[in-house]
């Protein structure tokens, strides 16, 4: 009994150890692997492991001059991935650990068997590092003893010894005890997935938000010498040019999102006269029609639309044989009603999906209210005004709060391929501008503090949607 206190003390310990174990694999700045200049600084572990090419793409002259050979770069390669592999093995047995005894002994088992492994690995990516360091044009290759060796092998020296030590403490197995979990943990290792997966896309590249505070171009590194303070927020307000360029980009977006936001009652609309089809077969049609265009990406539907509406497009011929036009014209290359036609391209593409969600809401509504309605004399627009719309507007509420929050969030790709001389000016939403100042102009610090405010009025815009939403209807969804 005073064993298996001491083992659930220790498990708080393995657990956060196995969770900062994975945070290492994408964090590049504590990638053991990289043991020379030519290693790019933006790989991480994870990438050193899985992905050959991306950690061998800039030796092609070194393999040719012989100054590193690719049997170092195998090893190593090797080694990250068994590394890698180690560490998923650590993270399996943190899950297992919140099960019965027996599921915590297989999950320290792991755990033992993971962090060996990759103690191992530690010493196939130091023998890389000195094969590397050996070379004959040290200036040519840069080698480098990685920042993060010790920390990460120190981590997993000491993940071992707990899962060691938690093994022994935890005792023999138990007779004839099946493995078992409670549901709650269950539902938690569900939902795991999805909280990494956020975590990765979502909030662990918020750290790239320093480079707003430096003076950077692509291919330097952050330090004391180009840190700037805020000079990049002063420059975005004091610089006349990126200012009016902010103006005209804001416009664009709002005005476009606004009409995203006024046409957000049609996905409901389109969902209840789906829902009163009651051919089935001719519904799934019409469900699966409207839904595939989501699936398509923006390249495709540009393709799609220059076959149609360009010079020589199917439009264009049409009208031409009609001899209601003289010769062929590029509705494409056209400057006017530019946000109508993103809205209508965007509704296309995307109300057959939007509409699910509210074909899941009806098939949630009570049937013994539309009977009540029907005994009342209710026709079938009556009842879908008062027994239908009202039971999808609570998630009709939900999904418009989000639009307000994101209302400066429209999206790249449909912009970016629609994009061309004539209509720039009027298409250039936030997103677009954030790529072509960052990627294209190479002004990431600023591109990068435009972001960050772009982050923080969503931020603020949701709550403050939410706060009128507590204040009008009494709910709130934060």
């Amino acid at each position: 009994m005073v064993n298996e206190k001491k083992a659930d003390r220790l498990y708080y310990l393995y657990r956060i150890l196995a969770a900062l174990l994975f945070v290492i694999l994408f964090l590049p700045a504590a990638n053991p692997a990289r043991v020379c200049g030519l290693v790019n600084r933006s790989t991480s572990l994870l990438t050193s492991g899985f992905s050959y090419g991306t950690l061998i793409a800039n030796f092609g002259r070194a393999f040719r001059k012989g100054w590193v050979l690719e049997s170092t770069m195998h090893v190593l390669n090797i080694s990250s991935l068994l590394c890698c592999l180690g560490i998923f093995g650590c993270a399996a047995g943190a899950c297992l650990s919140l099960g019965n005894h027996r599921c915590r002994r297989l999950g320290n088992l792991i755990s033992i068997i993971g962090s060996a492994v990759s103690v191992m690995t530690m010493i196939g990516m130091h023998i890389a590092y000195t094969q590397v360091a050996a070379t004959k044009k040290p200036k040519k290759v840069e080698p480098s003893f990685p920042e993060g060796f010790w920390p990460v092998l120190a981590f997993l020296v000491l993940m071992l010894v707990i899962s060691i030590i938690m093994q022994l403490l935890n005792g023999k197995k138990v007779k004839d005890e099946k493995f078992y979990m409670e549901s709650k943990y269950k539902l938690f290792l569900m939902f795991l997935p999805f909280i990494l997966l956020t975590f990765v896309f979502c909030y662990l590249p918020l750290w790239g938000w320093r480079y707003a505070f430096f003076d950077y171009k692509a291919g330097d590194i952050l330090s004391a010498r180009n840190f700037v303070g805020f000079k990049w927020f002063e420059e975005l307000v004091r610089n006349k040019t990126t200012m009016d360029d902010m103006v005209r980009v804001m416009e664009n977006t709002l005005a476009m999102s606004g009409l995203g936001i006024a046409t957000s009652w049609c996905p409901m609309a389109f969902a209840i006269f789906l829902s009163e089809i009651k051919h089935t077969r001719f519904r799934r049609f019409v469900q699966t029609f409207t839904t595939i265009p989501n699936f398509i990406s923006w390249v495709l539907v540009f393709a799609i639309a220059f076959c149609i509406f360009s010079t020589d497009g199917f439009l264009s011929s049409i009208m031409v044989n009609l001899g209601i036009w003289s010769q062929g014209q590029n509705l494409l290359m056209s400057g006017s009603h530019v946000w109508l036609k993103m809205l209508l391209w965007g509704m296309w593409k995307g109300l057959g999906w939007s509409a699910i969600i509210y074909i899941a809401g009806i098939s949630g509504i009570d049937q013994q209210l539309y009977e009540a309605a029907t005994v009342d004399g209710a026709g079938r627009f009556q009842r879908m005004w008062h027994v239908t719309v009202p039971g999808l507007m609570p998630t009709f509420y939900v999904l418009l709060l989000m639009s307000v929050a994101g209302i400066l969030t429209n999206g790249m790709d449909q912009y970016l391929v629609f994009k061309n001389s004539s209509n720039t000016a009027q298409i250039m939403v936030l997103d677009l501008y954030v790529y072509n100042m960052g990627i294209v102009k190479g002004a990431i610090p600023l591109s990068t503090v435009v972001g960050m405010l772009k982050s923080v009025i969503s931020v603020i815009l949701l709550f403050g949607a939410n706060g009128i939403s507590k204040l009008l209807r009494g709910e709130t969804i934060v």
